[in-house]
């Protein structure tokens, strides 16, 4: 066996065979088409322009992995849960792929290490960056070997490996939903307000800030206004609860 393992990292130079080594690690396989996972771990600010606007980033394998992802856990939380309703089950799912949780899989699989990347602003970005890369590997899978092997691995080496169902049953992060209840319990209103942008197109964060009453609020940054609001949700919480 190790004479074949030597023989096709033979066929690599050094950098490639250090890459092909850590996928093996990951997925448990050889790649078949070392290219696609190159792409998955290519940041769009490490990627070249193919043609106007368009870059030869890890975006489209993020998307392909994002909804590779949410279909197989779904799939996998109908079957193990077959008597729970539909609000269950898509709030353990949203937990499940929250980008808290696949940076938290991601890093365990060291693929922090790996990602080609060049920005300034790297505290922020780097907080959706791990798990994006993630959702991209995933993608990557999907196209180099089939969706029941990309389908595997996402059952046994992300769900069953590094994900406690029963802590995530009883953890609630979606803290706008919390923040939604805690308004209505106290009959308060609220609206969240970007008041500030940063960075280039490729390399923007935002910052937004929580109003209760139309009085300003905590403020939380993002990658996109979605996460800053989360942020910004999450700092109200803590002070107020």
């Amino acid at each position: 066996m190790m004479v074949g393992v030597k023989a096709f990292l033979g066929q690599y130079i050094s950098p490639d065979k250090k890459l092909i080594t850590s996928i093996k690690n990951i997925t448990g396989f050889f790649p078949h088409n070392l290219r696609i996972y190159k792409i998955a771990l290519t940041h769009k600010t490490a990627s070249a322009e193919i043609k106007e606007g368009v870059y030869d980033s890890n975006e489209r394998l993020e998307f392909l992995g994002d909804a590779i992802l949410g279909g197989v856990i779904a799939d996998f939380l109908y079957k193990k849960f077959p008597f729970k309703d539909e609000g269950f089950l898509t709030k353990l799912r949203s937990r499940i792929v929250s980008r808290e949780n696949l940076n938290k899989v991601s890093i365990k699989f060291g693929l922090n290490e790996m990602i080609d990347y060049h920005f300034q602003n790297r505290n922020i970005i780097a907080k959706s960056m791990n798990g994006d890369a993630l959702e991209a590997f995933i993608g990557a899978i999907y196209l180099d070997r089939g969706f029941e092997t990309c389908k595997q691995f996402i059952i046994h080496q992300i769900i069953k490996n590094h994900i406690d169902l029963d802590l995530l049953e009883v953890t609630d992060k979606d803290f706008k939903s919390q923040l939604v209840e805690w308004t209505q319990r106290h009959k308060k209103k609220f609206e969240y307000k970007v008041i500030a942008e940063h960075g280039k197109a490729y390399d923007k964060y935002y910052d937004v800030q929580l109003f209760i009453d139309e009085e300003p609020q905590t403020i939380g940054k993002g990658k996109n206004k979605k996460s800053a609001e989360q942020a910004a949700a999450e700092a109200f919480l803590k002070e107020n609860t």
